[in-house]
């Protein structure tokens, strides 16, 4: 026998390998998947609601433009009345609000205003008739200030 001890020649336990972190366990593709997945969903959704919603943006830029070059101009009542029924037929289309004209229009942007109807309805009368009158009698800065009340109203 060999004067060597035999337990000497043993060697230290050895642990395996680890794996690494590629390839990624099953759970964590599925985890990558669905993530994939809700951020598709929330971005089409987002991008639904935004083509939505465009008309509201492009409605109050236009009532901005037509703040910028107010005028007392039968014309100029002539775009913020245009303006008034594109807004009235996104939001109410089944009155068919295009269509309006006179009183039938007065009486339409006066129930659909949020408030102090009696108090507006000099100043929608004026702002309709002024589109036909040679010299409106309108002013253009309360017309102007009915139409941002109405809009508001009609976009929330």
């Amino acid at each position: 026998m060999n004067g060597q001890d035999p337990l000497a020649q043993l060697r230290d336990i050895h642990l395996p390998d680890t794996g690494g972190i590629w390839p990624p366990a099953p759970g964590w593709w599925l985890l990558a998947i669905v993530c994939a997945i809700g951020l598709a969903v929330a971005v089409a959704l987002w991008r639904r609601q935004r083509r939505k919603t465009a008309w509201r943006r492009d409605a109050r830029s236009l009532l901005t433009e037509l703040e910028a070059c107010a005028s007392k101009t039968p014309e100029w009542f002539g775009k913020l009345n245009t303006f008034l029924k594109r807004v009235a037929r996104q939001v109410h289309p089944k009155q068919n609000p295009q269509a309006m004209s006179g009183e039938q229009w007065i009486n339409f942007l006066l129930a659909t205003a949020p408030d102090n109807r009696i108090a507006s309805r000099p100043v929608v009368e004026a702002m309709v008739a002024s589109t036909w009158q040679p010299r409106p009698t309108a002013d253009p800065n309360q017309a102007l200030d009915f139409a941002a009340l109405w809009l508001e109203a009609q976009i929330s």
